[in-house]
């Protein structure tokens, strides 16, 4: 099979292009490169996807392509250059798509959307994200056809290679053990999939001509099984300190991302379903999900000799001392 990877240079789109080479298929990828490497042994196109005539460099037909793209005018061009030199089209959209993200087992077919942003900036926050991925979605059905898009919405992707250190936090904290703060209640749902269990599943739809909109994610664990697959792939026993939610939110801990905050945490009822989608048609369709301590546990190889950070998300060593101290004080 011929794969076209429009990206393919970081974490999902290396992961798409080093799964299809390993299974034997001639693959492509197309990005300007600037954002990381080409997997070893496909053949790289440098483009600019900001110009219009931009992916002119690409010849030939496809078997399948897949795009990471979050820019509307991005899948526009790509519409107008490759709609016909294609059998299939994965469009990786975005759990950010959907508009209610408070009620939990939802699923993809019938869940609501938001409305599409054509000309938002996908920078600019999670809401228009999330516009910009409907809108890149309904470009992509509507130029390369409902029966040959297959529209992947990926919730919360974990593993090697993955660049927002965001489970990455938890793994390394859970390999330093001690008393560890975990937010929320023990039985607060958790959602994540491995990039590779992705990446497996995008090549494979490709072969099968999987058309339809999906969620990328694994079924929903709670907040106690995560803890207890993150000691599990590193090895260490956790001692767990569940600290209530309205207690971190008075102290400006930061849910979800960046500096000071506790990734994988969300606010309830707020975003009650966001991680507790019901993925049962995505597992029907051929997602295969790894064990949560498998992922833990490669995670921590390619990291353990890396030194400890503390700034970029999650919270510094220093601040989960005072608030754990804070917390058995009050």
């Amino acid at each position: 099979m011929s794969i076209l990877v429009l990206g393919g240079t970081v974490f999902l789109g290396r992961a798409v292009a080093r799964h299809a080479l390993e299974a034997g298929h001639d693959v492509v990828c197309a990005a300007r490169g600037e954002s990381g490497e080409p997997v070893e042994g496909v053949r790289f196109v440098r483009v600019d996807r900001d110009d219009p005539d931009g992916l002119a460099a690409l010849d030939g037909e496809y078997d399948a392509i897949v795009d990471v793209a979050r820019h509307p005018h991005h899948v526009r061009h790509a519409v107008a250059a490759l709609a016909g030199r294609a059998a299939h089209y994965t469009l990786v959209s975005s759990g950010s798509a959907y508009s209610d993200v408070a009620t939990p087992g939802q699923r993809a077919a019938t869940a609501p959307l938001l409305a599409p942003g054509y000309d938002d900036d996908p920078g600019a926050g999670a809401e228009e994200y999330g516009r910009c991925k409907v809108a890149c979605e309904r470009l992509a059905v509507e130029g390369f056809g409902a029966d040959r898009t297959f529209v992947l919405r990926a919730g919360m992707i974990v593993g090697p290679e993955d660049p927002t250190y965001r489970f990455e936090y938890w793994v390394r904290r859970a390999a330093r053990g001690g008393e560890v703060l975990a937010p929320g209640e023990p039985d607060e749902a958790v959602q994540l999939v491995d990039v590779r269990d992705l990446a497996e599943w995008i090549v494979a739809a490709g072969r099968a001509g999987l058309a339809g909109a999906f969620d990328g994610i694994g079924p929903a664990m709670s907040r106690a099984q995560f803890h207890a697959a993150l000691g599990e792939g590193v090895g260490v026993a956790q001692e767990l300190t569940w600290v209530a939610q309205d207690f971190l939110l008075d102290r400006e801990v930061a849910p979800w991302s960046g500096p000071r905050s506790l990734p994988f945490w969300l606010p309830l009822p707020r975003y009650a379903g966001f991680m507790a989608r019901d993925v049962t048609g995505s597992l029907a369709a051929g997602l295969r999900v790894r064990p949560l301590a498998s992922t833990v546990r490669d995670t921590f190889e390619s990291i353990r000799d890396a030194s400890h950070i503390d700034t970029k998300n999650g919270l510094g060593i220093d601040e989960e001392t005072e608030l754990l101290g804070q917390w058995h004080a009050r």
